[in-house]
């Protein structure tokens, strides 16, 4: 008869087995694309279920790293990632990246513990203000410390966590300034990843990200990271109460990245020109464009029109509401899998 460790140490052996198999048949099947591509999600908060817009359950979390540890994905550094896409390396098929936003204190409370005792990596990217005010709900340094010391990754996200598109650009490299020196006081370098706060980007707070020597941003739009995208406009998938559950996760980190190239507008800050006549092409790497579907997150389905075999164009009837607004289009890849391309834009409010 065996024992209750021998029969957890064969149990543990039979789903290795499994999981090896299951990933030999994906990688088999995996689309085209697959090896230039990542999903990246991006949290918030952890179990603070009075922010539901920015929270995921503890019983939500809890699922999503069981999913993780399943065998099916390489979750890996994102500094890892970024640098295989700049680079033009391959990545594994289900590649995952893990972000989290702000200094929530949660965090620390109940997902580092977690991701550690599962051995996921993971990049918190933190507004140094917050901590400085050291407010109840939000991380210490020392916190922070010990965290990177286990080996998260530490990002920037601004002092203030302020709308960048709306500031100037003296303000904006002043809010840099700022943060990147509580991170030299604190942790005795600057970060090499930075964050958009509210991932509101344009092409103008891009340029004074690239002075502060950061070669990576990321945004806050669905999407799949992929190795022609732009390094400094990077999607996450966003996840909170209403987005997380097992299903739509499993969905997001089995995308692969729709790799598009000239994309108009060039600037996603809107202040001209709304509605945008929005177009770009796909590569032919992706051999059709049936089944093409793309969705504005204000105004709802939206036909894509195709010229030729791979251009793709947008055309809106009326203006994009003041604010953020998303866009996303998908195709499916085969196997349940959906190739999936995003935006945010943002138009000056009045």
């Amino acid at each position: 008869m065996q024992s209750v460790s021998d029969f957890a140490h064969s149990r543990h052996a039979v789903r290795a087995v499994a999981a090896g198999l299951a990933m030999t048949v994906a990688a088999l099947a995996s689309p085209a694309g697959a090896a230039d591509s990542a999903a990246i999600v991006m949290y918030h908060r952890f179990g603070e279920d009075q922010y539901p817009s920015t929270n995921v359950r503890i019983e939500q979390f809890e699922a999503h790293v069981a999913e993780l540890e399943s065998g099916r994905y390489a979750v890996l550094p994102v500094p890892e990632i970024v640098e295989a896409l700049r680079a033009g390396r391959g990545l594994p098929d289900r590649a995952v990246g893990i972000t989290v936003d702000d200094a929530y204190r949660s965090v620390y409370t109940v997902a580092f513990p977690r991701l550690k005792a599962a051995g996921l990596t993971f990049t918190i990217f933190i507004a140094t203000d917050d901590v400085d005010k050291k407010l109840p709900g939000s991380l210490t340094w020392d916190q922070i410390r010990e965290m990177r010391d286990a080996g998260v990754t530490i990002g920037a996200h601004s002092a203030s966590h302020l709308h960048m598109t709306e500031a100037t650009p003296e303000t904006n490299r002043q809010e840099m300034q700022r943060s990147l020196k509580r991170f030299e006081q604190e942790l005795g370098a600057r970060p090499a990843l930075f964050a958009y706060p509210y991932g509101e980007m344009s092409l103008a707070v891009q340029k004074v990200v690239a002075e502060f020597g950061f070669k990576t941003a990321f945004g806050q739009h669905s999407g799949t990271a992929h190795r022609g995208g732009d390094p400094y406009y990077i999607p996450r998938f966003a996840l909170n109460e209403t987005y997380s559950g097992l299903d739509d996760f499993i969905l997001r980190v089995n995308t692969v990245g729709l790799p598009v190239r000239d994309l108009t507008p060039s600037d996603p800050y809107l202040a001209q020109g709304n509605p945008p006549l929005i177009g770009f092409t796909v590569d032919d790497s992706v051999p059709s464009l049936a089944g093409l579907s793309c969705y504005h997150s204000q105004l709802g389905a939206v036909a894509p029109e195709i010229l030729g075999t791979h251009r793709v164009e947008l055309r809106f009837s009326e203006p994009f509401p003041a604010g953020r607004t998303r866009l996303s289009c998908t195709r499916p890849a085969g196997g349940g899998r959906w190739y999936w391309f995003g935006m945010q834009y943002v138009v000056p409010k009045e």
